[in-house]
């Protein structure tokens, strides 16, 4: 079973086991323009990829934001189950 098909299956188990009237909502983002290229990978043929990559497509963490505070808007006898965001480009 892959990561993601495990987060969807225990976000579904929580809500189904959690109190009356919780939402649990499941936010699944793609390539987002973070500073992890630039903190986290020492080598620089990887980093060099990876930011040219993200110079190319990535969304901003607006974007996210945004879905975010779609799911949460929502009135409370309605949830919004999952929600991916990528870019458009992203394979």
């Amino acid at each position: 079973m892959q990561a993601g098909s495990r987060l969807r299956t225990a976000t579904e188990a929580l809500r189904q086991k959690c109190v009356r009237g919780l939402r649990v909502t499941e936010i699944s983002p793609g390539f987002i323009d973070t500073g992890f290229a630039d903190a986290a990978i020492d080598d620089p043929a990887v980093k060099a990829a990876i930011l040219k990559r993200k110079e190319e497509m990535a969304v901003s963490p607006d974007a996210i934001a945004r879905a975010i505070a779609f799911a949460v808007e929502q009135p409370d006898d309605v949830e919004i189950g999952s929600i991916v965001v990528r870019p458009t480009a992203q394979d």
